[in-house]
């Protein structure tokens, strides 16, 4: 299973993706809280192969914007 961590805070978040074996798909990066960028990460996300979760680490109600692009494109485990 694919491991997207999240750690959502204002004006953007910092994402890594791990795979199985803990092989890093993407380092630890900052993505802005833009359209844009949140569409790029989804992309990413729905280009992994096999099961991917998500797990988001918020502060505050910043999370919320993230939450509800991520809903409709992957499967979100509160954590």
């Amino acid at each position: 299973m694919n491991a997207v961590g999240i750690d959502i805070s204002k004006g953007k978040s910092t994402v890594t993706i791990r795979s199985p074996g803990d092989i890093v798909i993407m380092s630890p990066r900052d993505v802005p809280h833009t359209q844009s960028a949140i569409n790029d990460l989804i992309d990413l996300i729905r280009g992994l192969d096999g099961e991917t979760k998500v797990c988001m680490e918020h502060t505050g109600r910043y999370y919320e914007p993230v939450a509800t692009w991520l809903s409709d494109a992957v499967s979100l485990s509160a954590q």
